[in-house]
């Protein structure tokens, strides 16, 4: 939960199970929670957090799918039912909640690779381009500077594997 909040992420446990129950685990955890909630209910919990801002859903069973599916990412944990981990977006393997985090830095990392790398093969395209139609550079360089922004794209897209392999994505180091 730490780790969470410290991502900019505010938690709340949505559960079927009975109010003290969850009041147990929401104390343990220090989070907010809604109990006793029937799958439509969760349905119209995650309606009304998606109005603040994007909402994460993590669930694993056949009561959680409509909440899933609403979410604007739904993340199925890997012991959940077919139908959890049908309708989600993504899914933890391992079974541990603590991948939660490692999921969240890595997509934000993907994120910002795609944005530079877009960034980077419309520059390089844009510079070119007006600069062999004023003449200061030949077609074939152009060609060449292509060719060459392709791999830089592909070298700084690799670059997500050594934040991974190193840790950082798992965690938070």
């Amino acid at each position: 939960m730490r780790q969470l909040r410290h991502l900019g992420v505010t938690p709340i446990i949505l559960t079927g199970d009975n109010q003290r129950t969850a009041a147990a685990i929401a104390s343990m955890l220090g989070t907010d929670y809604k109990a006793e909630l029937l799958p439509e209910q969760k349905l119209e919990v995650i309606r009304a957090l998606a109005t603040q801002g994007p909402v994460m859903m993590v669930g694993d069973g056949i009561n959680d799918a409509p909440a899933l599916k609403q979410a604007t990412v739904g993340v199925a944990i890997g012991s959940g039912t077919d139908v959890a981990l049908e309708t989600a977006d993504a899914a933890i393997l391992r079974n541990r909640v603590s991948d939660i985090p490692a999921l969240i830095r890595l997509s934000r990392s993907a994120m910002r690779n795609i944005r530079q790398n877009v960034s980077i093969a419309l520059g390089l395209k844009g510079i070119f381009l007006v600069t062999t139609v004023a003449g200061m550079t030949g077609l074939w360089l152009a060609i060449m500077a292509d060719t060459g922004a392709t791999v830089l794209v592909t070298l700084n897209a690799l670059r997500l594997l050594r934040t991974y392999n190193s840790g950082d994505a798992r965690t938070g180091s």
